[in-house]
């Protein structure tokens, strides 16, 4: 019999056993006819049961590829090489999708003019770390004005999470960048704005997403991602916006205007400036914005995430990659 595939979703896993069931009965549980989707699970050789609990769910029109790179970037391409559908919706194992997520996907790149289509990432985490975590990951002082992580209303964006996209537009810009495994998104989305293309962000389409629930995978995650600013501007000087570059500047005059100081008094104001503005902003989040339980903890985590990150991008800068 032959297939009506309207929608390819694309989904890398690696190792993804402990999220992988909220995953798949979210995508069971979709309201988009089943028999016009097929699901592309592109597996990167695990060593868990992440394989055996994919094909244990009975997905219809499943298929679970190999990616031997086991990078991301390598599995989305794997997934779009092999996709038949007219749209293709790239999903995350670490999350969980409202019912309407892939209707909601089709609908807006049916009826608006974007190459790219996303939603509002609702981060989650478990215990007092993980809550603590998704509190900063929420928050506009954490992120700065990261649209889709702060539910901004719907507009067009400059990038979004995921993405649901026109099959055409890979053909117009190409594929995922290989060399960039963990700024993908921004890359792309930055080559489909050069060609004229446009990306939307839907306040309608939303998703759960699990974050780091430790200290250390956190600051990892903010390392990583640090590291990957300079590295991906190389490939790309126009990926990445202003957000960006913020705790890279200022881990920069943590190190500058200390030194600055010894021969300029506007030095030493300015840097006792920067700091008490810094230390100001950093309680009225911790206090006023989120549960109180969490405020010591955002408090001291928030300079400790912007910090590593910068420190991360310091690194980056000096061509060294930690990912």
């Amino acid at each position: 019999m032959e297939r009506n595939i309207e929608v390819s979703v694309v989904m890398p896993v690696y190792n993804e056993e402990k999220y992988i069931d909220r995953c798949l009965a979210s995508l069971k549980k979709q309201t988009y006819p089943k028999e016009n989707v097929e699901w592309l699970f592109i597996d990167g050789g695990s060593s868990d049961n992440t394989v055996e609990k994919i094909e244990q769910y009975g997905i219809l029109n499943c298929s679970i590829l190999q990616n031997e790179k086991r990078l991301v970037t390598y599995a989305l391409n794997i997934g779009i090489k092999n996709a038949i559908g007219k749209f293709i919706i790239r999903m995350d194992a670490h999350a969980e999708y409202s019912e309407n997520y892939i209707e909601k996907c089709v609908f807006y790149l049916k009826t608006t003019d974007a190459d790219n289509v996303g939603g509002v990432a609702i981060t989650s985490g478990e215990g007092f770390v993980g809550e603590a975590n998704s509190e900063i990951l929420s928050s506009k002082f954490g992120v700065g004005n990261s649209s889709f992580r702060t539910g901004s209303k719907s507009g067009y964006v400059d990038t979004v999470p995921f993405g649901a996209f026109r099959r055409e537009i890979f053909d117009e810009v190409g594929l995922f960048n290989p060399e960039l495994p963990r700024s993908e998104d921004n890359d792309f989305n930055s080559r489909i704005r050069a060609k004229g293309g446009k990306v939307f962000l839907s306040s309608d389409i939303k998703f759960t997403y699990y974050c780091r629930n430790t200290v250390g995978g956190l600051l990892e995650q903010a390392i990583k991602n640090g590291n990957a600013l300079f590295l991906t501007l190389k490939k790309n000087p126009k990926a990445m916006s202003l957000r960006h570059y913020i705790p890279f500047l200022f881990v920069l005059s943590l190190i500058v205007m200390p030194i600055l100081s010894i021969f300029f008094s506007l030095a030493l104001w300015s840097f006792i400036a920067e700091c008490v503005l810094y230390l100001s902003i950093d309680f009225y989040f911790s206090l006023f914005k989120g549960k109180k339980k969490f405020a010591l903890y955002k408090f001291t985590m928030y300079p400790l995430f912007h910090a590593v990150y910068g420190i991360g991008s310091i690194i980056g800068m000096l061509g060294i990659k930690l990912y």
